[in-house]
């Protein structure tokens, strides 16, 4: 073990943080990097991050120990001590309820984002399929020969109807997004057709076994 080191199994953040202390002092200047590396309160050392908490009166002093030097200076000084790496978060409140607290925060935080996530993926998801269907009805009626018969436009009807019956069959979960995509399918739908939308939601509905 290097000079220094405190052995990671025995280390005690807040003995750590005694002994970087001035080191971390001698390598700073200014009164309020200063008053913050005094004022500051060693609250954990967890998930890779060594928590510094200050008075909430003080909290404008945060900057300091934020800044680009100070703060790679801290975690350089504090990652040797306990002989792995850290990275340095400052909170306000130098309470370990304060840190407690910041940690519900973070995990609100993270949930929010992963249903964020989860509710963009299925979104791209559903105007993925819809906007195929949609496509895929433009070239069907593009293709159809001697379109402006109604004759051809009755073929192509019936084939487009059994396509969208099809994605619409497909779909296990709906909800807001997936109908709207839908109907923007069966309104493509009924102006190639010529037919009223309603008619035309209708014929797949049946088709589909949900009329």
């Amino acid at each position: 073990m290097g000079i220094g080191i405190i052995d990671i199994q025995m280390a005690d953040f807040r003995t750590v943080w005694q002994e970087a202390l001035p080191k971390v002092r001698e390598g700073v200047t200014g009164v309020g990097v200063w008053t913050a590396l005094n004022a500051a309160v060693p609250l954990a050392a967890e998930s890779g991050q060594f928590v510094l908490g200050l008075p909430r009166e003080l909290g404008e002093l945060s900057g300091h120990l934020r800044m680009a030097l100070t703060k790679r200076l801290i975690e350089t000084t504090v990652s040797e001590k306990f002989g792995e790496a850290y990275v340095l978060r400052v909170i306000d409140g130098t309470e370990d309820g304060d840190w407690e607290l910041e940690k519900r925060r973070d995990a609100e935080k993270a949930r929010l984002n992963e249903q964020a996530m989860n509710r963009m993926r299925e979104e791209m998801a559903s105007r993925t399929n819809w906007d195929t269907i949609y496509e895929q009805l433009g070239r069907q009626f593009a293709a159809t020969p001697q379109r402006s018969l109604p004759q051809n436009r009755a073929r192509f009807y019936e084939q487009a109807i059994e396509v969208v019956a099809e994605a619409r069959r497909s779909i296990t979960t709906w909800d807001d997004l997936q109908e709207r995509n839908f109907a923007r399918c069966i309104e493509r739908l009924a102006q190639y057709a010529e037919a009223p939308s309603v008619l035309v939601a209708a014929d797949v509905l049946k088709r589909s076994g949900e009329l």
